[in-house]
C-alpha cells in the first residue's frame, strides 16, 4: 500500500473538493447552513452520540450504525441513544461495519462520519491488538469500499492524537513525523492512510480529524475525568499513572462535535488536528476536578506502556479551512460535567 506522505504537502492538508449526493463533485463547496443527511458510526459512543445530538439539532436526519460492542458497559452505550430514539429523524441500526451490507444506508448521505472503532492505548498490546485491527483498520476499509462508490459527500473519520506519540515541541502540527507509541495509535495512523488513499486513487473526499484528549458528560468510564469524579464521589481510588507532570490537550465535547460538523460542510479534505490548544498537566486536571467535586484518592501507579509524554494540538489548519475555535474552557466543561453526574 503506498503510504501517505508523512510531511504532508499543504493541497494534501487542506485541499478542497467533494461529491454531492448527486454524484456532481464541486470545488469547494460549503453546506455549512444546508441540512444534511448524516451517517454516523459509532454512534451510541460518547462523542458519536453527541455528534447525532448536535446534528439533529442543526436540522438534519441521522442514520446511526453502531455494533454495541462490550468495550465498555453495553447499558451505557443505550443511556446514550435512549433520547436520540425518540427523534423523528433520527434511526439507529445494530449493526457490525465488517458484517453488513452498508450500500442502502448509505445511499443519499451527505456525510458520513465514522466514529466506529476500539478505544484504548493501554489495552491494544499484546492479544487484544487483534480485535483493535479489527474495529479500526478492517473496518475503515470496510466503510471507505462502500462509499467509494456512491456519492456520499464528505467522509469524516475521527482519527486521534495517538498518531503523535510523545510530542516534540509546544505543539504538534499535521505536518510533524507521526511515532506513535501504542499498537492503537499505529491502527489510527493506518486508517488515516486508508482514507487518504481511497481520496487520492477514487476520489472520495477523506478528511481525518486528529482529536486529542475529548471530555464531556457521558465520558467513558475509562477515561481520565470519568474517572476522577467517579473516585470523587467515594468510589475507587484514581490511578496516577507517572508523576502527574504529563500533559494533555483536553478539547470539550460539544467543540469537538460542533468542527466535525464544519469540516463536513467546508469542503476541506486532509488531515487536522482538534484539541484546546493549551494543555494541563495531569495534576492540574485533578486539582481542578477537586475544586468542583471534592478530595480525590489518588493511587500512584507506574507510567503506562503506550502513554504519550506530552499532547499538544496546533488548531492553525482546522481554524483556516473551516472556523474551528474551541470555545470551551477547561473548568466551564468540567462543571458542566459534575452538573449532569459526569
Amino acid at each position: 500500500m503506498p503510504a501517505v506522505r508523512h510531511r504532508l504537502a499543504p493541497e494534501v492538508i487542506s485541499h478542497a473538493h467533494r461529491l454531492s449526493p448527486l454524484g456532481k463533485r464541486t470545488v469547494g463547496a460549503r453546506r455549512r447552513e444546508a441540512v444534511m443527511r448524516a451517517v454516523v458510526t459509532g454512534a451510541a459512543g460518547f462523542i458519536g452520540s453527541h455528534l447525532c445530538a448536535h446534528l439533529l439539532a442543526a436540522g438534519d436526519t441521522v442514520v446511526a450504525i453502531d455494533a454495541l460492542t462490550d468495550s465498555y458497559d453495553v447499558a451505557l452505550k443505550r443511556r446514550n441513544l435512549r433520547d436520540l430514539t425518540r427523534r423523528p429523524a433520527f434511526s439507529f441500526h445494530h449493526a457490525d461495519l465488517l458484517d453488513t451490507g452498508l450500500g442502502p444506508l448509505l445511499d443519499g448521505a451527505h456525510a458520513v462520519y465514522h466514529l466506529a472503532g476500539e478505544p484504548g492505548a493501554r489495552s491494544s498490546w499484546g492479544p487484544d491488538f487483534e480485535l483493535c485491527a479489527r474495529r479500526n483498520i478492517l473496518a475503515t476499509q470496510a466503510l471507505l469500499e462502500a462509499v467509494r462508490d456512491r456519492a456520499s459527500g464528505a467522509f469524516v473519520h475521527a482519527s486521534s492524537s495517538s498518531v503523535y506519540g510523545d510530542a516534540r515541541t509546544s505543539s504538534t502540527a499535521e505536518t510533524a513525523c507521526p511515532r506513535p507509541v501504542s499498537p492503537y495509535g499505529v491502527t489510527k495512523l493506518a486508517a488515516e492512510h486508508l482514507c487518504e488513499l481511497y481520496r487520492t486513487a477514487y476520489g472520495v473526499p477523506t478528511l481525518s480529524l486528529r482529536l486529542f484528549s475529548v471530555y464531556g458528560p457521558r465520558q467513558r468510564p475509562d477515561m481520565a475525568f470519568a474517572r476522577l469524579f467517579a473516585a470523587a464521589a467515594g468510589g475507587r481510588p484514581f490511578p496516577l499513572y507517572g508523576d502527574g507532570e504529563q500533559t494533555r490537550d483536553f478539547l470539550y465535547v460539544r467543540d469537538a462535535v460542533t468542527a466535525m460538523r464544519d469540516a463536513a460542510c467546508s469542503g476541506f479534505t486532509g488531515v487536522a488536528d482538534l484539541g484546546s490548544g493549551s494543555p494541563v498537566s495531569m495534576k492540574q486536571a485533578i486539582a481542578a476536578v477537586e475544586s468542583l467535586a471534592g478530595p480525590v484518592e489518588v493511587l500512584p501507579s507506574p507510567a503506562g506502556l503506550g502513554d504519550a509524554r506530552h499532547t499538544a494540538a496546533d488548531v492553525t489548519v482546522a481554524s483556516r479551512a473551516f472556523g474551528f475555535r474551541p470555545r470551551t474552557a477547561l473548568h466551564e466543561g468540567l462543571a458542566a460535567m459534575a452538573a449532569e453526574g459526569a
